[in-house]
């Protein structure tokens, strides 16, 4: 037979009570396999799945699966190995869908060990799910719907309310609280990695060590608030809010005037992005600023953000009303409308090389830039576009000088504070992930 199940009851008054039948036996998890070549297994991933209980774990053989995965119940789906277990969806929506919009509570599932790819939209989905974790995957390819003449996607799924530049990228989050995304290589997708809110909040995620690169037409990691699907929570967003983005390698995404390494994006007025930690990621060579954050309608909450310890160079400019002079490592660009400001955003511990503007600010309340290592010798450390001031002491700026001196980085004057500088660098000028 294709599985092996137990049942059983306990030992005394227990396994009385079913014998009596005033019990129902226990089911324990079973173990299931995928592998054409073996007639006690399943031919394809999907038969698998369907006769799968909650609880069960699946083990699939390395091949070539020509499927649109879908789960709605917890088990864990594991790959023989990612560089040969391929689940291909060439002309199908998505690679492996784990779909908690249809099948309410969602919880407990995992995939690892798999090449995803060439899906019409995302590679790995996963909407209104919980504890769901995505190790050790290859995602690839993905995002073919994509009209590149005019970078819209059409047909998009139901819930999908507000992509631009891409099909939903190589792996998307809607709706997903305290799940993990570890160790995958995300690549040549339209963009890398999204994190929104379409079906429900988004919230307490990890995302880790995973190496994004190569997603030509949006960012590395996007973190915005979108639009409901459907009506749902009567039109307001939801939020993205305590994620944590740590130890990624984020590298040449994006193109001439789209794809930020790790953007944070307001889109609707009363839209939550807050309480991200943004932390020790590599961000180099991405088309615009390597963390960039825009807010541009009233009542955004981009409160307490947190960009620490990253390694940021040769990143691109922003453009737009969030224009930045010119090449720029960290973009915020606030523009509320009147409305109250950001607070608690903090800059902090980041290594910002080869770039024409280490940090750039437009912002109505004060955003603390400090202890970073600035470090282009004749490039502006810290430019500031907006009302408010910014605190940039205790930063090192290429040199003990301070900001301007010889081999120093410089600064743009107005309503910057600059002193105490450090005469040492606040942190190891390497990449974080070597520290």
């Amino acid at each position: 037979m294709r599985r092996i199940r137990q049942r059983m009851c306990t030992i005394g008054i227990l396994a009385f009570l079913c014998a009596a039948g005033g019990m129902a036996p226990q089911t324990l998890a079973a173990t299931l396999c995928v592998n054409a070549k073996n007639p006690a297994c399943y031919a394809t991933i999907g038969a698998a799945v369907s006769h799968a209980v909650s609880g069960d774990t699946i083990q699939v053989a390395p091949g070539t699966y020509h499927e649109d995965v879908v789960i709605g119940i917890p088990l864990t789906l594991m790959g023989g190995n990612s560089a040969n277990t391929i689940v291909d969806a060439t002309g199908l929506a998505n690679g492996i869908y784990i779909d908690g919009l249809d099948n309410a509570g969602l919880s407990g599932v995992t995939v690892s060990g798999f090449t995803v790819q060439n899906a019409n939209f995302e590679g790995i989905l996963i909407t209104s799910a919980s504890d769901v974790t995505i190790q050790g995957n290859r995602v690839m390819g993905n995002d073919t719907s994509l009209v590149f003449a005019t970078t819209t996607c059409p047909g998009l799924p139901s819930f999908e309310t507000a992509e631009g530049e891409d099909c939903g990228e190589g792996i998307h989050l809607s709706g997903v609280t305290q799940s993990s995304i570890t160790d995958n290589l995300i690549q040549r997708n339209s963009g890398g990695i999204l994190i929104s809110d379409e079906t429900g909040p988004t919230h307490d995620n990890l995302i880790a060590k995973n190496v994004v690169k190569n997603n030509s037409f949006d960012c590395g990691i996007t973190i915005p608030s979108h639009p409901p699907a459907n009506g749902l929570n009567g039109g307001h967003p939801f939020g993205v809010y305590d994620n944590t983005i740590q130890q990624n390698t984020v590298l040449h995404n994006g193109g001439s005037g789209v794809g930020a390494g790790i953007g944070l994006f307001g889109f609707l007025p009363g839209a939550r992005v807050s309480g991200n930690l943004i932390s020790k990621n590599v961000i180099t060579g991405n088309g615009l600023p390597g963390v960039t954050m825009h807010a541009h309608s009233p009542g955004e909450n981009m409160n307490g953000n947190t960009i620490t310890g990253n390694y940021i160079s040769g990143n691109g400019p922003d453009f737009a009303d969030a224009a930045t002079p010119g090449p720029a490592g960290i973009n915020l660009y606030i523009n509320v409308h009147g409305a109250p400001g950001p607070s608690g955003i903090v800059v902090t511990k980041n290594v910002i090389k080869d770039e024409e503007d280490d940090v750039v600010v437009h912002a109505p309340e004060t955003v603390d830039v400090q202890r970073n290592n600035l470090n282009g010798v004749g490039d502006m450390g810290v430019v500031n576009l907006g009302t408010a001031s910014v605190d940039a002491s205790n930063n090192w700026w290429g040199c003990a000088g301070g900001p301007g001196a010889s081999g120093c980085s410089e600064m743009q004057s107005a309503n910057v504070t600059a002193t105490p500088w450090l005469s040492s660098p606040a942190v190891p000028n390497g990449s974080p992930q070597a520290q």
